[in-house]
């Protein structure tokens, strides 16, 4: 590959990793409005299927990308891209807790209490989020190149669904946990929210397959890369 060629490479790695870091960020930001998607109109455990936190939609973008980054660059760029992740997840929420604090001025559009209960217990939740967040995406690419090894790069249908589905379930049962014991969502929800949570999940990620298979070819045409092959970046 040319000098030229791995400057290209470079700027969309780059490009690639804003977009994982800002899906992120916003998920964490957003979580607490919660909405109902109904394609269905099914109840598990009393809650409706689909009834989901708004922060889960930038989700399976993340996972999309640590595949794809997997998939061109490797092992190492896609963790590099996933502590990135984190450290701006850290700094975004002591960005948060600092806002909080500030007393809001009387002719202030939003007042102390209403950023308080959309941001105040942030704090928590992020922390909760980013933990559980971390080790299912670590869980994620470890299992897509088992696949990758184990299939010698064919059947790239394979592993990004195999370890999209298994570091997904970990990723919703973690999450829902952790809000449900510092009582940000009600236990009674737990069921119904972990199910749909991971139901959503599988089928974005099922959905998403066919947009992997593109990026893939796109590179692969682009750098001239075989079957497997990887783009080493400088």
């Amino acid at each position: 590959m040319t000098l030229k060629d791995k400057l290209v490479a470079q700027k969309i790695y780059l490009f690639l990793a804003a977009l994982f870091i800002t899906s992120l960020v916003v998920s964490n930001l957003i979580f607490k409005k919660f909405f109902y998607w109904h394609p269905f109109d099914v109840e598990i455990f009393g809650a409706k299927l689909f009834e989901i936190s708004v922060g889960i939609l930038p989700y399976p973008i993340t996972f999309l990308i640590t595949d794809l980054i997997s998939e061109i660059y490797g092992k190492k760029r896609a963790n590099q891209v996933v502590v990135a992740g984190i450290f701006a997840s850290i700094f975004s929420l002591l960005i948060i807790v600092v806002a909080d604090s500030a007393p809001a001025i009387e002719t202030s559009p939003v007042k102390d209490d209403l950023f308080s209960t959309v941001f105040g217990s942030s704090a928590i939740a992020v922390f909760a989020s980013m933990t559980a967040y971390l080790f299912a995406q670590f869980i994620d690419i470890q299992i897509y190149h088992f696949w990758k090894r184990l299939t010698k790069g064919k059947h790239l249908w394979l592993r990004n669904n195999f370890s999209t589905w298994f570091s997904q379930f970990i990723d919703t049962l973690s999450i829902v946990t952790l809000l449900c014991s510092f009582d940000i969502l009600p236990w009674s929800s737990f069921k119904g929210l972990l199910i749909s949570g991971f139901l959503f999940k599988v089928l974005v990620a099922a959905l998403d397959t066919p947009l992997l298979y593109l990026g893939v070819y796109i590179f692969r045409k682009r750098f001239n890369l075989k079957i497997n092959e990887e783009i080493e970046l400088i």
